[in-house]
């Protein structure tokens, strides 16, 4: 009964989706009608660069370089801001410095501080990238993660205590199983986060990337490449999105709630 009225609801999301792109796709062909293409060129036109940029060794390097950019500081910001977070958890000492100080400085201070501080640092390069989207994405595992300790089920981990001493196979049986859909978020929020933060890193502060290559189109008043590339990014963040994290995310939830 309950999918029944459901149907309708997700048929009609559907529709309205389909409209809009409709839509979306005869203004835009309207508009770079009316205007040069070089301020506005047409959805063909963008293709036929994008069908060029995978055919390009150079530039499919590019897209390499970015999906490396992130998900090198991903797996970076996780660690760090994990840590960070388990420091303040079990040991008072930390939970001040790190809660009360260290998080709010870090969300508060933007990606575009953290990249011309960066260029200082270390240069026009990768890591100056890696550094930026890092700095900007620690806060989110520090805070999500601390989330996860503070809702720990207690009664659990007490229970187990008589099961087992070890601390460790406490934590691999108990607590990291409830870790799980924390850590998921994490990782999934942190991946949409990385995507915008990368474009601005590379863009000044890169000499890869897709974000470099916005750089380089820009000057050259390439606008079918920069719409090309924002295309890619589109459709790599709603493709990784819809068929990967979407589908761990409900067989986390099936495995947390039979649980």
């Amino acid at each position: 009964m309950a999918s029944s009225t459901l149907d309708p609801a997700r048929r009609q999301a559907r529709l309205a989706g389909h409209i809009f792109v409709i839509g979306f796709l005869a203004l835009w062909i309207l508009y770079s009608s009316l205007v040069e293409s070089y301020v506005m060129p047409g959805p063909w036109l963008v293709l036929s660069r994008l069908g060029l940029m995978f055919t390009d060794v150079h530039e499919i390097g590019h897209m390499f370089y970015s999906f490396a950019h992130i998900i090198s500081s991903v797996v970076i910001s996780f660690v760090i801001g994990s840590a960070l977070a388990f420091l303040a958890h079990y040991l008072d000492i930390f939970e001040m410095m790190v809660h009360g100080r260290l998080s709010p400085f870090l969300n508060s201070f933007s990606g575009i501080g953290w990249t011309f501080l960066a260029i200082i640092w270390f240069g026009i390069s990768d890591v100056t990238v890696i550094f930026v989207i890092s700095m900007v994405l620690i806060p989110f595992a520090m805070i999500n993660m601390r989330e996860a300790l503070v809702n720990l089920d207690q009664e659990r981990i007490e229970m187990s205590v008589s099961f087992t001493r070890s601390g460790w196979r406490q934590f691999r049986l108990i607590v990291l199983p409830s870790l799980y859909p924390f850590i998921f978020a994490t990782i999934r929020i942190s991946f949409g986060v990385a995507w915008k933060v990368a474009l601005t890193a590379e863009l000044f502060g890169g000499n890869t990337g897709l974000g470099y290559m916005l750089n380089l189109a820009r000057q050259d008043f390439d606008m079918p490449l920069v719409l090309a590339v924002i295309v890619v990014i589109i459709a790599f963040v709603y493709s990784t999105d819809r068929w990967i994290f979407v589908p761990i995310q409900a067989h986390l939830a099936r495995h947390h709630a039979s649980v």
